[in-house]
């Protein structure tokens, strides 16, 4: 059995997920038959999330490579399928001003230009190959939550003129009504125009039929149980067959297990993210709370709270926390994620909760993604570590993961230094289960300490 730091329920593929986005996308067009006896291909991606299957789709579609893909349940089963549908810029939990301090102004403007690019990216996919993720909003939303973040906002005005060249709005609190941002505690709200939401398990299910139909095979039920290298040659064993490939992308992001690879073994930290949504509001719902924009948004907390109106009148509120992934937490935490929406939305006090679910983010020690080969074995690529925004950057990550594959051009020309670098190993290894045990305060502590 693999090892996973949280309670192996969490992993289970047997276990419903109890999703608004699997209860309402349409079924997968495409087989994914579970691997059978032995097979070879040039190149194995691990995890048919947006990561696994961007390789994929780019290798084969862009590329001409032989490639398959294993999947321990189907596709988007873990963070792709389960996220709040907010594709925008992030995957970083560090500002600018450090990227630039790591590696100079002109590879953090590099990345900077990337998390545009992905956003970009997720668009054109889905109208290039045909498939509808559900596209709603007009960018997103930043709320700040008490008055030291709205000094914070001010500044970050001018940063994402001069960085992004952008121009964005800041709606100060008297404005907020109005601009239908009204929540409690809301001091300011600032809407940065990039961005949009979507239905994230459309759009994995729909990058998965375009995977399969471009020629990439796609092997759902499939668990890497173990992993040997003979040869030259990487041999990848699933309950049932092998997969003998020359490269191996890894793409399971928070549901990476400890012992797939020695060279991964305490490199990602997962922490829990949860999710409701109401049933549909009515419009004289929306008005007397005065949130009535459908544009994604956040707030300004360090375990931040995600939220936005979908298309038929639901509403979505998602929040980092909980310090156990078992059964019995779920609960609890429903409840908890009950009391934060009538504290933030309190008009919707008596509203029902139709769905809730819970999932892994996947965060790095360094807080930033990495799309890179392993140190001693460059056949091995890993691309992971979104910090909670993965759905533009995860697919930006696929493919330069496939561009890294083919070996068409330097490494360092496809992906920017600050993704670019070996996976660090997290600090203080035999204190990390008791930190572990609570993720979320690790993220708090991490995202105050670098």
């Amino acid at each position: 059995m693999a090892q996973h730091i949280y309670h192996p329920a969490a992993f289970d593929p047997s276990r419903p997920v109890g999703s608004y986005w699997d209860a309402t996308a349409e079924p997968l067009t495409v087989d994914t038959p579970a691997l059978s006896g032995d097979e070879t291909c040039e190149v194995a991606v691990i995890g048919a999330g947006y990561t696994g299957l961007s390789a994929a789709l780019h290798l084969a579609r862009d590329h001409g490579v032989d490639v398959r893909v294993l999947e321990k349940a189907h596709p988007g089963w873990g963070a792709s399928g389960r996220n709040g549908g907010f594709c925008c810029l992030g995957g970083t939990k560090v500002s600018h001003s450090t990227l630039v301090k790591r590696h100079g102004d002109a590879e953090a403007r590099r990345f900077s230009a990337a998390q545009r690019e992905a956003i970009a990216l997720v668009r054109d996919l889905s109208e290039s190959e045909g498939f509808d993720i559900e596209a709603i909003g007009d960018g997103d939303i930043e709320v700040a939550h008490d008055k030291g973040a709205l000094r914070e906002l001010e500044a970050t005005v001018s940063h994402i003129r001069e960085v992004y060249g952008l121009d964005c709005t800041l709606y100060r609190k008297a404005e907020l009504r109005q601009a239908g941002m009204v929540m409690e505690g809301a001091e300011a709200a600032l809407h940065l125009p990039l961005g949009f939401g979507l239905h994230p398990m459309k759009y994995a299910r729909g990058l998965a039929a375009a995977t399969v139909n471009r020629g990439a095979r796609v092997h759902g039920q499939s668990p890497v149980e173990a992993w040997q290298k003979t040869d030259g040659w990487h041999v990848l064993s699933t309950p049932g067959g092998r997969l003998r490939a020359k490269t191996v992308i890894v793409a399971t992001n928070g549901y990476t297990a400890e012992d797939l690879h020695p060279g991964l073994a305490g490199r990602v930290l997962p922490a829990l993210s949860n999710v409701i949504t109401t049933r549909p509001l009515t419009e004289a719902e929306r008005e007397a709370q005065g949130w009535t924009t459908h544009t994604m948004a956040y707030d300004s907390r360090n375990l931040l709270h995600y939220f936005r109106l979908l298309p038929d009148g639901r509403f979505l509120l998602g929040a980092r926390g909980g310090v156990s992934a078992a059964p019995d937490g779920t609960e609890r935490m429903q409840d908890d994620m009950r009391k934060r929406l009538v504290r933030m939305f309190p008009a919707w006090a008596d509203v029902e909760i139709s769905h809730f679910w819970r999932g892994f983010v996947c965060m790095t020690a360094d807080l930033v993604p990495h799309v890179a080969r392993l140190p001693d074995d460059g056949s091995v690529i890993h691309a992971l570590g979104y910090h909670g925004n993965g759905v533009a950057m995860g697919t930006w990550s696929g493919r330069a993961a496939a561009r890294l594959a083919v070996r068409d051009r330097p490494d360092h020309e496809i992906v920017p230094a600050a993704a670019g670098q070996p996976l660090p190993r997290f600090p203080l290894p035999g204190l990390r289960p008791l930190y572990l045990r609570g993720a979320y305060v690790a993220y708090w502590l991490m995202d105050e300490v670098l």
